[in-house]
Parts: C-alpha cells; structure tokens; sequence
C-alpha cells in the first residue's frame, strides 16, 4: 500500500497529485470526486453511465470520466494506475473492479473513510471538528436519523443528518456553516467498505447505533453472516455509548463483540420496563433509566405514548426508534424538555406508515418504504387484518417466515411485482386460508390502479388497506417513493370515481383457497 495514505488523515494534509479511481458518479460518487479535486488529487471517475449534469461539472472541476461496461477491468483504470479507489456503496465485494483492487492490494475506500480523514475542514469555536454519531439498522435508520437530529437542534447542538439519508457526509463535512454533530445514517454497503480498515484514525463516534438486523442485502453480502458482520462495524471504537435493542438479541452480540473506547457504556431500548443502564416504556411513559446519576432508582420522562399517539408516532416500531433517538441524543447531554419539545413538530417521512386516505370506513395506508420483510413486520403488527399489499424484488431474501407470522394474519393479500410467485407459494404453504390474489405486471403503468380497484372490492367498513411490499421496487417503479405516490394517486382516483366495493374480488385461484 502507498505509504503516504497514512499520512493523508486531515483536510490540511497534502493531497495534491495523489491518484484516485473513483468508482460510480451518483450523488456519493460526484461528492467524493468533488472533494477531492478541490484537495488536489488527480481524479478519475469510473461508472457505466454518467447523468448530465454530472458529466458535465466533472471537467469543470478538473475531474476526468470514464464510462463504459464493468463486467471487467477497464484498461484505462489500470493505465491510471491509482494510490487509492473510492467506491460508491453500489459496488458489492464481488463485483470485478473491487475484487481487482484488493488482489492488486490497492487501498479501498468508501465515502465514510474519505468524510472523517477531512472531518476537520470546517470545525467548531473550540477548533475541534464535528461529533459523529453513526446509526444503521435493517429498518427505522432513515426515521431515527432524523429524529436524532431534530432532537440535538432541539437541545442547541447544530446537528446534520447525513450518510445514507440522503446528503452524502462529504457535503456536510464541507459546509460552510460547520456543525456541533454529524447524524449520519450508514448502510451495510457502507459499513463493508468502512470495515476494511485503511485509515490509521479509524471512525470513531460519540455514540453509535444498530436497531434491528433481518434478513436483507443478501445478494450484495453473499450471506447473511455477512450482512451481520458488515452492520457490527457501527460500534467499533465508539467513545460514550453503544445503544442497542433489547429485543433483538443480534444487536447485544454486537455490542460484546465491539472494540470499543475504555468507558464506553452499552445502553439498551425496548417498549418494556427499563433497567438501570436503560430506555424504555413504564405506564406509557418514555422513560430515560441510563443518563442519569441515580439510575438505580429513578428515571427521567422523556414524553408518553398518548402524546405520541396525538402526532401519529405511536406505532410500536417508531416508538422504539424514538427511545434510540432519545438514547443518542441523551449521550450529548440533550435534556428530557428538548426530546419531548423536538417530539412536538415532528412526523414521518412520506411513505412510512403514511395515512393517504379515509373514506368509507377504510383506511388506506401508505408503507411502500417497507422493503423488506422485517419492515414489514412492523408495518402489519400496527395493523393487524389489514388488506395486505405485497410483493416486487425480493433481493434474494426468502419471505416464507414474514408470510407464516403476520401474513396469515391478514384479511387478504394482493400480490405484485417480478417474484410473485415465491410471495404465492409462501402463502400457500404456510397461510392458506388467506385469500390470495395476483396483479400482472404486463402493464406496470396500471399496477396500482388495478390494485386498488381489487383492494375496493375486497375492503369494508372498519379495515386498513396497507402497501407495504416486503421488497425493493425497481421490478415495476423507479424508487419505493415513486411506488407510493402511484398507489396514493391511484386510491385517491377510485375515491374520486366510484365508492368502494362496486364489485367484490374473487380470490387467486389456488388449490389450498377456499371456495
């Protein structure tokens, strides 16, 4: 490895002329090119496609472009013979080009490493840079980010929510404005890269998170053991406090295992009764049982269940989100009046658990975000006997135990999307007395327009009609958000159009269906 990387550990340090392949030019990949033309590295961008606007502004700062097939090497990246590549969270272990750099032993990078070796571009009054605060989870990552930060502004921290949320940590590591804390959501691609441990300064945050591990990524990971291992990074070297559910056992493990700073606390969540080095849930009150000097016989209250209920955040999945905020943002000294205050304004994304409608009776609910099993798990226990929308690309993932729990459960299922006819089969083995109906994707466009039509038929007065897929969505629609916007437009066309129940569906017709 080229030694001088080591010494590359600042936005000070002497970058110019380093060699660097960077691998994929979506908004990750253009931030790490941006960043490091403006450190003085000489930048290739490698990408089988390039948008534009991209293409465009990478000559403008002094970035060069490749693009073409990546089945294999391009003889241009070898030619470029790079110090370093940065990889864009899209680019699995096993793809060519990764698997190269590291048979080659060049240094492997991910945005994450690049973001804290320049952490110190823009830092605070007292000359140190941003806090990090890392969280990942197989589900709740986007909705506890945001909750973490809203509660830390809340407390007088200047807090960015960054990473996988959306707006790469480059770009908040850049800012102008500088920041108390950095929020940042991490995938398991991410965390995989970061784990491969190039930096002589490894991450190391103030508190740390994993709220749920399922079964998702698989095709990326390669197994689940994998997956798992990649989402255990977030603890390493964490400074004030590993938080970690209660309820999920994975996540405890993790925190055993972890490495982490002499001092650092492990603090646990769920919706029960908390103990001494907890949060949790006491007669419906949020409590804090952790940071606090008398912990072993009082509590803080943070905010409770019906204040929650009020704002629409009482499900029990965003409940336990909210107490892993609250554990992050209590690991920065934010107080109990500042969580409660922050929990006032806030609501969820668009597409989690999203009411779109209310008429006749129904209740038609919105979770396209749920993309995989675990997520919808959630999704049906805060709805049980739902009408159940589900199904798209399963991403290798078998949905057989989501569809024997909570799916036998459900009033009905109508199934969507490229893998059908595993979400079929699940049902016929393990829930066979749940009528079943399939829409074909000959016609995408009409997907959900056909869905709510047999939704309608199904639904009475009393019941919830819940989209939430269990699986990615680019089979049918182009993100899960645009997946949500075609069903609310398509409920909000029917209720326009028609009432519900004009003519009763007929469920699929499988042998174990009853007549």
């Amino acid at each position: 490895m080229n030694e001088r990387l080591n010494t590359l550990t600042s936005w000070n340090a002497d970058w110019r002329g380093l060699r660097v392949a960077v691998l994929g030019l979506s908004v990750t990949g253009f931030s790490v090119a941006d960043t490091l033309a403006e450190l003085g590295a000489q930048v290739l961008v490698v990408t089988e496609t390039a948008a534009e606007e991209y293409a465009r502004l990478l000559p403008v700062i002094g970035a060069e472009l490749w693009t073409g097939p990546l089945t294999e090497v391009p003889g241009d990246l070898v030619d470029f013979a790079p110090d370093v590549i940065v990889a864009s969270p899209g680019f699995p272990p096993h793809h060519p080009v990764i698997r190269w750099a590291q048979d080659a032993g060049i240094a492997l990078w991910g945005d994450i490493e690049l973001a804290w070796r320049v952490r110190d571009k823009v830092t605070r009054p007292d000359g140190r840079p941003a806090e990090w605060v890392l969280i990942t989870g197989t589900n709740g990552k986007t909705t506890t980010t945001r909750l973490a930060a809203t509660m830390m502004a809340e407390g007088g921290l200047r807090a960015a929510p960054c990473g996988n949320i959306g707006v790469p940590v480059l770009d908040a590591v850049r800012d102008p404005a500088g920041f108390d804390v950095l929020v940042v959501e991490l995938s398991s691609h991410q965390l995989w890269y970061l784990g491969l441990q190039w930096t002589p300064e490894p991450v190391s945050p103030t508190a740390s998170v994993c709220l749920n591990l399922a079964d998702d990524h698989l095709e990326w990971h390669g197994s689940f053991r994998a997956y798992r291992d990649a989402k255990a990074i977030v603890y390493a070297n964490t400074r004030i406090a590993c938080v970690y559910n209660k309820a999920d056992i994975a996540t405890r493990e993790m925190v055993e295992e972890a490495e982490v700073v002499e001092g650092c606390r492990a603090i646990g969540f769920d919706l029960g009764v908390p103990g001494p080095s907890d949060l949790g849930v006491v007669d419906g009150i949020l409590v804090d049982r952790a940071f606090l000097a008398d912990r072993a016989t009082s509590a803080l209250e943070l905010t409770t269940v019906a204040d929650l209920a009020a704002h629409g955040l009482a499900a029990p999945h965003v409940v336990a989100n909210i107490l892993a905020a609250s554990a992050l943002a209590r690991a920065l000294d934010v107080q109990p009046a500042a969580i409660a205050a922050a929990l006032e304004d806030f609501h969820l994304d668009p597409h989690r658990i999203e009411v779109v409608a209310i008429e006749g009776g129904i209740t038609w609910v919105d979770d396209s975000k749920a993309t995989n099993p675990h997520a919808a798990a959630s999704s049906l226990a805060a709805y049980p006997g739902a009408v159940w929308i589900v199904g798209g690309l399963l991403k290798g993932v078998d949905i057989s135990g989501l569809v024997a729990g909570r799916g036998a459960k459900t009033k009905a299922a109508i199934v969507i999307g490229a893998d059908r006819t595993a979400v079929v089969e699940a049902f016929e083995r393990h829930a066979p007395t749940v009528p079943v109906f399939e829409v074909d994707d000959a016609d995408t466009g009409e997907v959900m327009t056909r869905v709510v039509e047999l939704a309608a038929g199904i639904a009475r007065d009393g019941d919830v009609v819940l989209l939430a897929p269990a699986a990615a969505s680019f089979d049918q629609f182009a993100s899960y958000a645009d997946r949500g916007k075609s069903f609310a437009a398509a409920v909000r066309e029917r209720i326009g159009g028609g009432s519900h129940g004009e003519h009763d569906a007929q469920p699929h017709d499988t042998p174990d269906d009853p007549a």
